[in-house]
């Protein structure tokens, strides 16, 4: 097998050329525990891929243990080399050449605890030696000179923040300092050092933080209502959420680093952040990635090739056909596949897993955990727990919040904003019916998976910052689709562009492209008096005014093909409508 063949096997079967590999080697173990050995350690997809591929194109890695190569491959060494191979040699040391049980590495090479060592100039002794630590400046230290500090860090952090508020329990705030790092004392006192320097970042200032610990240790003083205290904003979007990423010397939050990272997929066209990149190193976004073939399995129940929701010992299982055990749903009442509700412990069936109804006891539009056919009740009136239903921070309503940050609904609200506003932050006023129908819907996670889809937010924001005008001929420019057409119809619907009549539009367009695309001059012309003067004009006249229906448009469409056949068959058979005649017919 060429390595051009192994490549393309490492994306098809990824475990299976690992373990061909490693067989072609070792004759120690048989290929069961070959098999499980790689299986444990090659994990997800693309982790086993990464692996096959570093393994195809370098397979003496095997037998030399020598890198530059991947963390995984050393990984796969060790744990052959605990399995009792032979042939499999274990990593070595880049420099001294040692055995390795555990690795150190620094970028593609694996060095021994010795020779991986960081060394520089200590700070206070001035030897080069191996840094031991840093101090409070980040400059280096020998294990010999440490940065002592005496003070107790609690004491030092309760001063400080004694003096922003003024009766702060001293227990509380240990604690919440302990919590930043339970098991790292010395990081701790970074922390105390880093608050010593600027303790702004207690009052909201904490974006500028150069450890991430410092924002833990915000959060756990405001939960435990510490006076003073004050969560920072992104300093981006100006949003009170996590924010532990780092951006051009400030923290920000995961949505504005994905918006930093945004580039366009070189299938799809769609302006998101890279989920992956193909074999050239081009941009693939999250959608292109999932519905890639190569990503893609045949399911062992319905044979059809789609992702792998559960993987058996008889092979992968899509979505739609992952086993669930046969229940009596505790809502309907009726035997179906169901899964057992988090809250209540009883059966759900799919159908009211994924429904969301209006609550009988407050109202609102939720996803569905209990009660009954006729009396619906949602996740918060069934188990009002403060722990589980936390509030909102911005609109204050209780919702099962996974991360820190704001409900779905004002998600929704915030990133409509961002995509109808202009550049001065406010959104123009014939765009205002569009956003209060959007902001409003029953469903918000399903407003925000449409604004997701394919070019919808781009054609939205364009609308919204000026760049394209509002009306119907700016909208005809855009590439016809589906989604382009839902776009208008959502325009139409809430009065931001007035109605036309797009059953007709549709047909004069397909009668310009008809008649330009026809192969002789005097075909374009017949096929252009037949379609505007006999099929259009009839259509106009009998709809008087209404709008065409489908089936209209689907009958003139059917006159045009056959126009188009006959001007095809006598130009085949050297004929003009002048000169034909009964008897050709």
């Amino acid at each position: 097998m060429t390595t051009a063949d192994q490549l393309d096997r490492a994306v098809a079967d990824p475990i299976g050329l690992i373990a061909d590999l490693v067989a072609d080697v070792e004759n120690d173990l048989d290929s069961e525990t070959i098999r499980a050995v790689v299986t444990a350690v090659a994990g997800g997809r693309a982790k086993s891929r990464h692996l096959a591929k570093a393994l195809a194109m370098r397979p003496a890695v095997l037998t030399d243990g020598r890198s530059p190569a991947p963390r995984a491959v050393g990984d796969l060494l060790i744990e052959f080399r605990k399995a009792g191979a032979s042939a499999i040699a274990p990593p070595v040391c880049a420099e001294c050449g040692k055995k390795l049980r555990t690795l150190q590495r620094k970028g593609q090479d694996w060095y021994c605890g010795v020779c991986g060592q960081e060394t520089a100039e200590c700070t206070a002794c001035g030897n080069i030696r191996r840094v031991g630590f840093r101090d409070r400046k980040g400059l280096p230290r020998c294990s010999m000179c440490p940065d002592h500090d005496d003070r107790d860090p609690a004491t030092v952090v309760h001063e400080l923040i004694t003096a922003i508020a003024p009766g702060a329990d001293r227990d509380t705030v240990a604690e919440a300092l302990r919590g930043t790092a339970p098991h790292r004392p010395h990081y701790r006192q970074r922390v105390v050092w880093a608050l010593e320097d600027n303790p702004r970042l207690l009052t909201g200032e904490g974006y500028l933080a150069p450890h991430r610990a410092i924002l833990k240790f915000i959060d756990l003083l405001h939960e435990a209502d510490v006076a003073g205290i004050i969560r920072p904003a992104c300093p981006r979007c100006h949003r009170v959420v996590r924010i532990d990423k780092p951006l051009d010397g400030q923290r920000v939050c995961r949505n504005c680093i994905a918006k930093s990272r945004i580039e366009e997929c070189v299938r799809c066209g769609a302006r998101r952040e890279p989920a992956t990149r193909d074999a050239e190193g081009r941009p693939l976004c999250p959608s292109c990635l999932i519905t890639d073939p190569a990503n893609l399995e045949t399911c062992i129940v319905c044979g059809k090739s789609r992702m792998v929701n559960t993987r058996t010992a008889d092979g992968p299982i899509c979505p739609n056909c992952r086993p669930l055990p046969e229940l009596l749903c505790s809502i309907y009442g009726r035997t179906a596949p169901c899964t057992l509700s988090t809250l209540t412990g009883l059966p759900r069936c799919g159908g009211c897993d994924r429904r969301q109804a209006h609550c009988t006891i407050c109202g609102r539009m939720r996803g569905i955990h209990s009660g009954t056919a006729d009396a619906l009740i949602c996740g918060p009136c069934t188990t009002p727990d403060p722990d589980l239903w936390r509030p909102c921070p911005t609109c204050g309503q209780a919702e099962r919040l996974h991360a820190p940050g704001p409900c779905p609904r004002c998600t929704l609200k915030q990133r409509l904003r961002e995509i109808l506003s202009d550049g001065t932050g406010s959104i123009a006023p014939q765009l205002q019916p569009l956003h209060d129908a959007l902001a409003s819907t029953e469903r918000a996670g399903t407003a925000m998976r449409w604004l997701s889809k394919g070019i919808v937010s781009t054609v939205l924001s364009d609308l919204g910052s000026g760049r394209r005008p509002l009306t119907h001929e700016a909208l005809d420019e855009l590439p016809e689709g589906k989604v382009v057409e839902h776009i208008r119809s959502v325009l139409v619907a809430t009065g931001v562009l007035p109605s036309r009549d797009e059953q007709m539009v549709r047909l004069e367009r397909h009668v310009k492209n008809l008649v330009a695309s026809h192969t002789t001059a005097e075909g374009r012309k017949v096929l252009h008096r037949y379609a505007t003067w006999h099929l259009l004009r009839r259509l106009r006249r009998r709809s008087r005014g209404k709008e065409v229906t489908h089936y209209q448009l689907a009958v003139a469409r059917q006159h045009l093909r056959a126009a188009v056949c006959l001007l095809d068959w006598l130009n085949d058979e050297n004929l003009t409508l002048a000169t034909c005649r009964q008897a050709d017919l």
